[in-house]
């Protein structure tokens, strides 16, 4: 299989890289900055030099050409602006999204927030609620599009802990941590089941093991 990642460079998206790239698909992450290349080779993928805030939908599609699959892993980041979750976790996510039809890619994931369908909390720090409404206007984007098997993921807080394997998936599972590790696994399994397209699940650490959390959220 071939998977491009938008956001090839973030934290998620290197350790999913890693775990794709065991497993014998061929990955390819999009990045905004060349110093990044280095990083995701090491990690097995390719690297694609693209500015998804500047990019048109005619240049990404390009890359996403024979892929099978496509996860948009991209976002403004911490010290980023309010103006900038516009531009990237929202703006980014529509072009990924427009593209992926372009290319006639139809499997698509998205790392979004939990929260991100509610209006914010009166005292929310400005710039976090506008990261809140920036993804869910942009996982209202994606909802949208009948050309994608999209599936939504909203992790709870997240740690660098080691993996456990072992998480709650569900449409709402309250707050919770989740590791980053435990993210990338769960979006490899998501990759393997296309019965979770349509979905958009919370997930944060638990006891069900990965591959029986994602199957049982598919039948659920």
């Amino acid at each position: 299989m071939r998977i491009v990642i938008a956001g090839g460079h973030g934290q998620i998206a290197l350790r999913l890289e890693r775990l794709l790239h065991a497993r014998g698909d061929e990955v390819a992450g999009i990045v905004r900055r060349p110093e990044q290349a280095g990083d995701l080779l090491a990690a097995g993928a390719e690297p694609v030099v693209c500015d998804l805030e500047s990019a048109t939908v005619e240049e990404v599609a390009r890359h996403l050409e024979g892929a099978d699959a496509a996860v948009f892993a991209a976002g403004a980041g911490p010290g980023s602006g309010a103006e900038r979750k516009e531009t990237v976790d929202r703006g980014a996510a529509t072009l990924f999204a427009d593209a992926a039809e372009a290319a006639g890619v139809r499997r698509f994931l998205v790392i979004s927030a939990m929260g991100a369908d509610r209006e914010p909390p009166e005292g929310t720090d400005p710039v976090f609620a506008a990261y809140l409404r920036a993804k869910g206007a942009a996982d209202a984007d994606v909802r949208a599009r009948a050309g994608l098997d999209w599936t939504i993921l909203r992790p709870g807080r997240l740690t660098d802990d080691a993996g456990t394997e072992r998480v709650r998936l569900e449409e709402s599972t309250g707050r919770g941590d989740v590791t980053r590790d435990d993210v990338a696994a769960v979006l490899v399994a998501l990759l393997d089941e296309p019965k979770t397209a349509g979905r958009t699940l919370e997930l944060i650490g638990g006891d069900v093991p990965v591959e029986d959390a994602v199957r049982d959220a598919a039948s659920s």
